[in-house]
């Protein structure tokens, strides 16, 4: 009886400390966003190179898992992976840091880039790693979701 009280006393401890503990990882994680959108805008300017993961040259996932692993969080190398990850936030509630997904040259996301506020995205695209609005025609059309890593 006695060994049944402590296992369920142990079980109860650590059920509670995971729920005591979720506000911390909630306020991580949004970190992680606005410190990565902060990363991203400092590479403004830099080339578009396909497959490209450095300061060198950007693709869009590049450009968004380089600036998350420098705040301290790593991500799936492509668009598709990234979507695969997280949790969905609706258009109205998307907040800095959170990852906008485009459906571009193909069904489901194949572009992303890292939410700024005000409408406005930071990404790497064929003309660089730029800020665009999300009101622009083409890509309020190609939307296709966010996500909160």
């Amino acid at each position: 009886m006695r060994k049944l009280l402590m296992t369920a006393f142990i079980a109860a401890t650590l059920f509670i400390s995971g729920f005591a503990g979720s506000g911390i990882n909630k306020a991580e994680a949004a970190s992680y966003g606005v410190s990565a959108s902060n990363v991203a805008k400092k590479y403004i300017g830099v080339p578009y190179r396909w497959g490209g993961t450095t300061p060198r040259g950007f693709d869009c996932s590049g450009l968004v898992g380089y600036s998350f692993k420098a705040a301290g969080k790593a991500l799936p190398r492509t668009a598709s992976g990234m979507y695969a990850t997280g949790m969905f936030v609706s258009k109205m509630s998307m907040q800095k840091g959170d990852l906008v997904f485009f459906a571009t040259y193909t069904k489901g996301a194949s572009h992303v880039g890292i939410y700024l506020g005000s409408n406005q995205f930071v990404h790497a695209s064929s003309k660089g790693v730029r800020v665009d609005s999300l009101s622009n025609p083409y890509w309020s059309k190609a939307f296709y979701g966010s996500k909160r890593i």
